[in-house]
């Protein structure tokens, strides 16, 4: 299994779905988009030269999503204990 696949397998878990496409520029390099999404709404688009290099960044944008979902929770939890 690649890295990729990995990853593309993790998104799928958390709840994402996901699709990727290669493309050709007009100077002849290949460029890879792989789009994650769920049904409220999140989305996320990158493009890179490789396409495990697309996946981590998908990767990437999801863990800074949850991260401040959790801190916005903990936030809310704290306020809710001061008052």
């Amino acid at each position: 299994m690649k890295y990729w696949e990995v990853i593309a397998r993790n998104l799928k878990r958390r709840g994402w779905s996901y699709g990727y496409v290669s493309a050709v520029d007009s100077q002849g390099r290949t460029i890879w988009v792989a789009d994650a999404h769920r049904d409220d709404g999140k989305r996320f688009i990158v493009h890179a030269n490789e396409l495990l290099t697309a996946f981590l960044e998908l990767e990437l944008a999801n863990r800074f999503v949850q991260s401040a979902q959790s801190m916005a929770e903990r936030v809310m939890k704290l306020d809710r204990l001061w008052r």
